[in-house]
């Protein structure tokens, strides 16, 4: 491990003193009613796909917990910081690590989804990271004593990784990746091993050109995508579920709204892949609904081809203000354009980002750009055994110690604040049972809430007959 200069230990002991690790176990200004702010956090989205945002929510705490950030944000509010502000992730749950391809085609693993990124304290990602992991083994009936070995094993990578990362050179943490084959060299469990070879070969096939005919047929000469609800429709059609309002606030009509967002999103992507671009020609836009949190945001797939007919799918995701922006102590975004934030935190924080990023607007409505499709995978958590969950507790410390040591540069300000022993390990675990207890709590008073129709809930089958029938 390497040494760290004598001004960084002396500023961490200072930050030791006046915020000491024991302090991190604190969760925070839960004293408040949860429904409020599950409210206020439906504003603005698609009136009809709210009922289904709250039923994914309501399928278990895990599944709450990654579709309320604000709560946890709010209560993070009230906790003490270290005083390191910097770029986050600003939703590290572990749901959001995943494998994609770099631009040489190697596939890495890395955060993927920065809808909530913003300037903040270091320690709130690690903080959500894990409460996250708690949760998720709950929801497995993995023991408490296998859990605590968990987040032993998540803090303590974080941890050595960042110690490791404070030795490097900058360009060297900023060239740092984490392929899967370096996963595979570390992996020691055998389990695990065979995942990831299985993932890496899942991955190999979730391509553009294998997308196509799944999903779009050929309609007039030309390529249309399959309306599929609620997963996929077309916005300004009969069957829809947006309203008049809302299409009138997305200018009315197919092309108009996809020749405007594309026109500004190209003049926010290099020279060069503009160029690439204007091989393609646009073939259909329609809406997409996805994940938890994000359901209900207007979220588009836009379908091109080269003169081939070759795919090239881009998700033009709506970017609303992070739910950190209200509650950060300092070092607020400075982006007047929502997408703007999300694309240059991912550049921050990834090692290789999509060479598709950019932003774009439509009426009072911020968008970003990113690939659909392009070898990204994401792993089967809910069948994750206690020994997985452990080893996985260990790649996602890694993957979030590079992130953090990568977009503020300051890894040797947090790993002297660390130290070498486990006092924040340790707070750190006190922390996430602490917090997914009231995660817990939470979901039960919004269960109660959608028992007494305060809430209208709807899972996908639900939803889908309801649809079925207007």
């Amino acid at each position: 491990m390497p040494q760290l200069a004598p001004d960084l230990l002396a500023r961490a002991r200072l930050r030791r003193a006046e915020v000491p690790p024991a302090s991190h176990s604190a969760v925070g200004a839960v004293e408040r009613d949860p429904l409020p702010l599950l409210h206020a956090s439906s504003g603005g989205r698609i009136a009809r796909l709210v009922p289904l945002r709250y039923g994914r929510m309501r399928s278990s705490p895990f599944a709450f917990f990654r579709g309320s950030a604000m709560l946890q944000a709010h209560d993070l509010a009230a906790t003490p910081y270290s005083g390191i502000i910097q770029q986050l992730c600003g939703d590290a749950h572990l749901a959001n690590f995943g494998g994609f391809a770099s631009p040489e085609r190697t596939l890495l693993f890395d955060l993927n989804d920065f809808d909530e990124t913003h300037p903040g304290p270091w320690e709130w990602d690690l903080k959500r990271l894990a409460a996250s992991f708690v949760l998720a083994a709950r929801y497995r009936s993995v023991s408490r004593g296998r859990i605590d070995d968990i987040l032993d094993r998540l803090g303590r990578s974080y941890r050595e990784h960042m110690r490791e990362y404070a030795g490097m050179s900058a360009l060297d943490v900023w060239y740092d990746r984490i392929s899967y084959e370096r996963l595979l060299e570390r992996i020691d469990d055998a389990d695990a091993h065979e995942l990831v070879k299985k993932s890496m070969k899942k991955a190999s096939k979730r391509t553009h050109e294998r997308l196509l005919p799944k999903i779009a047929g050929k309609v007039d000469g030309g390529w249309r995508i399959n309306d599929e609800l609620p997963s996929l429709f077309h916005i300004f059609e009969a069957q829809t579920l947006f309203s008049e309002e809302e299409r009138r606030v997305l200018l009315g009509s197919r092309l108009a709204l996809r020749q405007k967002l594309f026109d500004e999103y190209l003049q926010t992507i290099s020279i060069s892949h503009r160029e690439l671009l204007q091989r393609f020609s646009m073939q259909d836009l329609v809406c997409k609904v996805v994940g938890v949190g994000s359901v209900g945001t207007r979220c588009m797939v836009l379908l091109l081809t080269d003169a081939q007919e070759q795919p090239l799918f881009l998700q033009i995701k709506e970017a609303r203000p992070s739910v950190l922006a209200p509650y950060v102590p300092q070092g607020r975004s400075e982006y007047a354009n929502e997408g703007q934030r999300v694309v240059v935190g991912k550049r921050l924080m990834q090692a290789y980002s999509d060479i598709f990023l950019g932003w774009s607007h439509a009426g009072e409505h911020h968008f970003y750009f990113r690939q659909l499709r392009d070898m990204k995978i994401s792993l089967d958590i809910d069948n994750f055994t206690a020994p997985l969950l452990e080893e996985y507790a260990g790649l996602c410390g890694w993957v979030l110690a590079r992130a953090h040591a990568r977009s503020g540069g300051l890894a040797g300000e947090i790993a002297a604040y660390l130290g070498g022993d486990d006092a924040m390990v340790d707070a750190l675990r006190q922390y996430a049972l602490a917090y997914a207890d009231q995660a817990e709590r939470d979901y039960a008073v919004f269960d109660a809430a959608c028992c007494r129709g305060e809430f209208v809930a709807l899972d996908d089958g639900e939803f889908s007959e309801v649809l079925r029938r207007s």
